[in-house]
């Protein structure tokens, strides 16, 4: 028997571990993708993208400890890349079509409204989008906010507050077409 059939058991550790962070993690990471890339391919890719990563190189040691953290913010950081590279996408498109009439069918105002607060939200810090995604999406208070992140309850209360004016800012203009 050659070396390369013989059962490797440090490979199989590895691959078992992340099958049990998979079993244990998936349902907030595809929640938290989702809450912030609107569409379900974005959220399916997000949690493919997160373990095939995870797959590709070795399971770091401080994951076991905190892996609740780890996979809602790589969640988040794959997220809203997919957010912004779709944005991206559509300004490139966009140019071919200029000269075409419009031909959108008519949607739904709050379709409109949700992706528009999606493309303020590319616009944010990482840290910020998770701070309002923890709180209004998975509805943990302040204090647990707080805990998660190594902060101070005061300090998330002011982030939200920051948060909240600077997305009415940045959908101000989008809300008068909507509204």
């Amino acid at each position: 028997m050659s070396i390369s059939m013989v059962p490797d058991p440090s490979r199989e550790e590895p691959q078992t571990e992340l099958e049990r962070l998979f079993r244990e993690h998936y349902e907030l990471i595809y929640r938290t993708a989702y809450s912030i890339a609107g569409t379900r391919q974005d959220a399916e890719d997000a949690l493919q993208t997160i373990f095939l990563r995870l797959l590709q190189r070795e399971i770091p040691p401080d994951l076991k400890t905190h892996s609740r953290r780890y996979f809602y913010r790589a969640a988040v950081n794959v997220a809203l890349t997919a957010v912004r590279a779709r944005k991206r996408q559509h300004l490139a498109t966009g140019v071919d079509e200029v000269d075409l009439p419009a031909s959108e069918p008519p949607r739904h105002e709050n379709e409109k409204i949700e992706e528009h607060l999606i493309e303020a939200m590319s616009q944010l810090p990482t840290q910020t989008v998770e701070i309002l995604i923890l709180r209004y999406e998975q509805n943990y208070s302040d204090a647990e906010i707080a805990s998660m992140l190594g902060k101070s309850r005061p300090a998330i209360a002011v982030a939200l507050f920051r948060a909240r004016a600077r997305l009415r800012k940045l959908m101000r203009p989008s809300l008068g077409e909507v509204l």
